[in-house]
C-alpha cells in the first residue's frame, strides 16, 4: 500500500508540473524528489522516467520500500538506535559482567561490523560525479560521498522541497549557532578532549579551500600521523633529525620542544609580525593557531623520540630510516589505541569497554582501505567545544588572548597545560546556541561549501543511516523559538540542510549531541580506525613494530602513559574533567602509571 501511494503520488506531481510548464525544458528530474529509499539508485532515463536499482539492499518495487523476507524478519527483531544506545548506557551491573568475559569481544566485534558495514567501500560518489566512475574511485584529491549530490536541475536547492533561497549563512549562524552562555558538556569532555579532536582530525581532514568542490589537498586518509610528520617527503625530512630516526627539537629548561621555524623552515601559519622565537615548526601547518595543538605536538614528538632510543637499544644494527619508518608505525598504533578506547569511549557514553584489537576482525569480511567523505568531514565541526576563557594555573586567558599564542605553552609547561585542559569543562556540542562567536566564521564556511557542493538535505542522510526522518521542525528540536525560526527560514523540513541538521538536533538526555551525529559519525569513525593498513592480518604482528616491545607499546598505550612517560612529573590527564574528590586532588609530581 505505502508503495503504491509514493509512486501515485509522485506522478500526480509530476503530470500537475508538466500541466503546468511548456516544453521539457521545464520537466522536473525524477531523481530531484529522491523517490529510491533504503539506499536505492535512482537512475533518470528520458525527461519523466526513472529506474531504482534495489540490488542488494534487501527491498524491492518501484521504490525500494518493500523488504524482502528476510529483511523483514531482521527490521522487526532489530531494536531502534535509541533503545540501543539506552541499553549501551545503563544497567551498570549487565555490563561489569559482559566486560569481564568473552561477551566482550562479541558484543565489540558486532558494533564494528554493524558500524563498518554502513560505509561503501570501495568509495562510490564524489563531488563531480552523482553516479558511479573510475574518477570516483580512482581520484584520490576528491573526498568521497556517501549520497550523490543534489542534481543540477532540481527546481529548489534541496530538490523539490522548501524555499527557492536558502537562509542567509550569517543571520542562520547568529541566531541557532552562537553562544548565548556557555554550555557545558553534559557528559564531562574536557578541553583536553576537545584539543585531541582537532589534533587527531587534521590528520586527515584537509579540505582545499582554494578550489571549489569537495577537494582535499593530502592524499592522506586515514589514521597516518601527517599532523606530526608532514603531508609529504620534503616536509618530513625537514623534520627529521637524520639521526636514529628522531625529529627535530630545541631545549628549552632542559625540556624538548618543536623546533623554531628559523631553524626548520617549514610553511607555518603565524600572523605578519609574530616573533621569531615563537613560530614553531610543526607537521601541521596551522597547528600554531592554538596551545592545545602545540601542546599535542609537543607530547607525540618527545614520543617519537622516546620510542626511537627504545628501538635503537634492541636493534643497534638499524639505521635512521627504519628507525623512523618502524618508530612512526607505533605512534599511528599508539593514536588508534587512545582514540578507540579513551576517546570514543567518552564520546560514547557506552558502559560496554571498547576494545581495540585488530584480530576481532580478522576471521569476518572487513576491507583495510579508507576513504574520507566529505559528510564526515563536515560533522566533525565540533566547535561548541571551546570555551570563552582558559583557566591555566589560577589565571584567565581570554579567547582573543588565546589564538596564536605558543608562548603560554613554554611558559606553563606541558605538564601545567594537561593538568588545566584535563580539569576545565569543553562545551556541549549539539542543541545549538553555543558555539563561541569568533569560531562562526567556520561554521559560516562549512555552510557555504555544503551549499556549494550541493549536499543532500538532513533528511534524506537520516534515511540512508536508517533512522526515521523528522516530520517537523518541532521534532527535530525541543527548543520551541528554534523551531519556528528554522521552519520561518527553510519553510519544510525536508528542506533542512545537512550540517545544521547534525549540530542544532536536540541532544540526547544528558548526551553530548543528539541521535543523528553519533549514529552517522561512528560508522566513518571506526571503518577509517580499523581500515588502518596496521589493523590487517599482514601488518598486525610483532615483527612489524620492531619485536614484541614495540608491539607491547602500541598494544598498552594510554593517555595517562603518553602524557606521564614524556613529562617531568604527572598530571591529571583524562578526556574528562574529574569524576570523583580522589580524581580532583592536586597530584605529587610522579613517574608511576
Amino acid at each position: 500500500m505505502k508503495e503504491c501511494s509514493i509512486f501515485f503520488i509522485w506522478v500526480l506531481v509530476l503530470l500537475l508540473q508538466s500541466s503546468s510548464c511548456s516544453g521539457d525544458a521545464n520537466v522536473v528530474n525524477p531523481c530531484c524528489f529522491y523517490p529510491c529509499q533504503n539506499s536505492g539508485v535512482c537512475v533518470r532515463y528520458d525527461t519523466h522516467s526513472y529506474k531504482c536499482d534495489c540490488t542488494r539492499t534487501g527491498f524491492y518495487g518501484v521504490n525500494c520500500t518493500i523488504p524482502e523476507f528476510w529483511t523483514r524478519i531482521y527490521l522487526m527483531l532489530k531494536p531502534s538506535p535509541s533503545v540501543v544506545h539506552y541499553i549501551l548506557t545503563h544497567f551498570q551491573w549487565l555490563w561489569d559482567l559482559v566486560n569481564n568475559t568473552f561477551l566482550r569481544n562479541t558484543l565489540m566485534r558486532l558494533v564494528l561490523t554493524g558500524r563498518s558495514d554502513l560505509i561503501p567501500s570501495p568509495p562510490t560518489y564524489n563531488t563531480k560525479y552523482g553516479y558511479l566512475s573510475w574518477e570516483s574511485y580512482y581520484n584520490l584529491s576528491y573526498y568521497t560521498r556517501l549520497l550523490p549530490p543534489v542534481p543540477k536541475d532540481c527546481p529548489l536547492p534541496m530538490g523539490t522541497t522548501g524555499k527557492p533561497v536558502l537562509p542567509d549563512v550569517k543571520e542562520l549562524t547568529e541566531r541557532f549557532f552562537k553562544r548565548q552562555k556557555f554550555r557545558p558538556d553534559p557528559q564531562g569532555i574536557n578541553l583536553m578532549f576537545a584539543f585531541m579532536a582537532q589534533h587527531f582530525t587534521h590528520q586527515f581532514f584537509k579540505t582545499n579551500h582554494k578550489v571549489q568542490g569537495g577537494f582535499t589537498h593530502g592524499l592522506g586518509h586515514g589514521v597516518d600521523a601527517s599532523n606530526i610528520y608532514g603531508e609529504d617527503l620534503v616536509r618530513q625530512h625537514q623534520l627529521r633529525l637524520h639521526k636514529d630516526g628522531k625529529l627535530k627539537y630545541q631545549l628549552k629548561n632542559g625540556e624538548m620542544y618543536p623546533p623554531t621555524v628559523s631553524d626548520v623552515p617549514v610553511d607555518m601559519v603565524y600572523p605578519e609580525g609574530f616573533p621569531a622565537e615563537q613560530r614553531l615548526a610543526i607537521g601541521q601547518k596551522v597547528f600554531g593557531i592554538l596551545p592545545g595543538l602545540t601542546m599535542y605536538a609537543t607530547i607525540w614528538l618527545r614520543e617519537h623520540n622516546r620510542v626511537c632510543d627504545i628501538l635503537k637499544a634492541e636493534h643497534p644494527t638499524w639505521d635512521d630510516e627504519q628507525l623512523f619508518q618502524t618508530t612512526r608505525l607505533i605512534i599511528i598504533g599508539e593514536i588508534i589505541k587512545i582514540i578507540i578506547e579513551e576517546y570514543v569511549q567518552q564520546l560514547s557514553g557506552y558502559l560496554l569497554k571498547l576494545k581495540f584489537d585488530p584480530s576481532l576482525l580478522f576471521d569476518v569480511r572487513f576491507q583495510y582501505s579508507n576513504r574520507i567523505a566529505l559528510e564526515f568531514c563536515q560533522l566533525y565541526h565540533w566547535h561548541p567545544l571551546m570555551p570563552d576563557s582558559f583557566l591555566i594555573d589560577g589565571d584567565e586567558i581570554p579567547f582573543s588572548q588565546f589564538l596564536y599564542n605558543t608562548s603560554i605553552l613554554m611558559h606553563y609547561g606541558v605538564e601545567k597545560l594537561v593538568d588545566a585542559f584535563s580539569r576545565q569543562p569543553a562545551g556541549q556540542i549539539g542543541g545549538g546556541r553555543n558555539s563561541h562567536e569568533m569560531v562562526l566564521k567556520v561554521a559560516e564556511l562549512v555552510i557555504r561549501e555544503s551549499r556549494a557542493v550541493r549536499v543532500q538535505p538532513f533528511n534524506e542522510y537520516r534515511k540512508r543511516f536508517n533512522l526515521k526522518p523528522y516530520t517537523s521542525f518541532h521534532d527535530f528540536t525541543d527548543d520551541k523559538e528554534m523551531a519556528r525560526g528554522l521552519e520561518e527560514l527553510y519553510g519544510h523540513i525536508d528542506a533542512l540542510e545537512f550540517y545544521p541538521g547534525v549540530l542544532l538536533e536536540k541532544t540526547r538526555a544528558g548526551g553530548t549531541f543528539g541521535e543523528s551525529m553519533v549514529e552517522m559519525g561512528a560508522p566513518f569513525s571506526l571503518k577509517g580506525l580499523l581500515g588502518n593498513p596496521i589493523c590487517s592480518p599482514v601488518y598486525w604482528k610483532p615483527s612489524t613494530f620492531g619485536g614484541e616491545t614495540g608491539f607491547n607499546i602500541v598494544k598498552t598505550a594510554t593517555l595517562k602513559k603518553l602524557v606521564c612517560l614524556n613529562t617531568k612529573w604527572c598530571p591529571y590527564v583524562a578526556f574528562h574533567i574529574p569524576r570523583n574528590e580522589e580524581e580532583a586532588k592536586p597530584r605529587k609530581p610522579s613517574t608511576e602509571l
